[in-house]
C-alpha cells in the first residue's frame, strides 16, 4: 500500500515520539484530531501503527513489505472463495461439457444424492472422455472423474497460502472448499489460481 504525504508524516512523528496520542500528533501537524482520524485508522488497520487506550499510538516496526507479507499469510479461504459449480455424478459427459462452457470454469464438482462431494471433473477429464468410441450423451461423468480419496480439498478456515501450496504441489487448477455436516462433505466454494491472483491484486491495490 502506498502512503500519502500526511500518512508518511504521521509515521515519522510516531517513530520519533511514540507512544503519542492522536491529539499530540494533530498538534504537531497543525490539524484537528477529526481530520487525522481516517489516516490513523488506515495506518492502524494496515499494521504500521498500533494503539493502546490511555497510552496512544506507537510504531510497530514493520515496513511495507512486512505488512504485506503478514496480510497475505493471514487471509482465510472463506474470505476469497468463489461459488462452486456442481453437477450430479450421473450427469452425461456431454452435459458436463456444456455446463463447463456456459459457466466458464475449468473444473466441475460431482455430488451424490446426499449433496456430498464424490468427484472432480477437469477439462482434461472431459477431453479424455470424448476420445475413442464413447457415446458422450450417455456415458456419465462418474466414469471419468477423479474420485475420493484422490481429491485434494480445503476448508473455509484454512489459510489461503495453504490452498495455494496445494495447487502448486498437486499441479491442479482448483480446490473444492468443503464443510462437514453429519459426516457428509458438502461443497460450499472453490479456490482457483484466478481466486488467488485476484486476492493478491486486491491487496496490492
Amino acid at each position: 500500500m502506498e502512503l500519502n504525504e500526511r500518512q508518511e508524516k504521521i509515521l515519522k512523528i510516531v517513530k520519533q515520539h511514540g507512544p503519542i496520542t492522536g491529539s499530540k500528533i494533530a498538534e504537531q501537524l497543525s490539524l484537528t484530531r477529526a481530520t487525522l482520524r481516517p489516516d490513523l485508522a488506515i495506518l492502524t488497520m494496515s499494521g504500521y501503527l498500533d494503539a493502546r487506550p490511555r497510552v496512544g499510538y506507537f510504531y510497530t516496526g514493520k515496513e511495507s513489505e512486512e505488512v504485506m507479507t503478514s496480510k497475505v499469510r493471514n487471509i482465510l479461504v472463506s474470505e476469497v472463495q468463489s461459488v462452486p459449480i456442481l453437477i450430479k455424478q450421473d450427469t452425461s459427459i456431454y452435459e458436463a461439457i456444456v455446463k463447463m462452457f456456459l459457466e466458464d470454469v475449468g473444473t466441475l464438482y460431482a455430488i451424490d444424492e446426499d449433496q456430498s462431494l464424490v468427484g472432480v471433473i477437469s477439462r482434461k477429464d472431459l477431453l479424455r472422455g470424448t476420445m475413442g468410441s464413447n457415446d458422450i450423451e450417455k456415458v456419465p461423468v462418474s466414469v471419468i472423474m477423479t474420485r475420493k480419496p484422490n481429491i485434494t480439498i480445503c476448508y473455509p478456515n484454512d489459510l489461503l497460502i495453504y490452498a495455494a501450496n496445494q495447487l502448486i504441489e498437486k499441479q491442479i487448477d482448483s480446490l473444492p472448499v468443503v464443510e462437514e455436516h453429519d459426516g457428509v462433505d458438502k461443497v460450499i466454494g472453490r479456490v482457483t489460481k484466478t481466486t488467488i491472483t485476484r486476492a493478491f491484486v486486491n491487496l496490492m491495490e
